[in-house]
């Protein structure tokens, strides 16, 4: 059983992993991490012209690409964190940057 699923609130704190520390590697998958972000990038399909300069600088590898044809499908709102990165990369627009509500 992984410390992550014995959090509970009887569960004493010498129990589990200190904060920040990464016991399991390639967990980041395992965790909701989108949910505190301010600012939230908005896709535009129809303004996209599939150049994809927004996938490669995504440090949360939330842009969403679609394995057999090579385009973009969206953007993984679990894990984005709503740096902007995408939304300042894109030279034609194809996204909003707006308030998380």
């Amino acid at each position: 059983m992984s410390k992550y699923e014995i959090v509970k609130p009887d569960v004493n704190w010498k129990d589990i992993t200190e904060g920040g520390t990464i016991d399991q590697p390639g967990n980041s998958k395992q965790f909701n991490t989108g949910d505190w972000r301010s600012m939230m990038p908005v896709w535009h399909e129809e303004k996209c012209k599939q150049c994809l300069l927004c996938y490669p600088v995504c440090p949360d590898a939330s842009v969403i690409v679609d394995k057999e044809t090579g385009q973009m499908k969206g953007i993984d709102y679990d894990h984005c964190k709503g740096c902007g990165v995408c939304t300042k990369t894109c030279p034609f627009g194809a996204y909003d940057f707006v308030e998380n509500k």
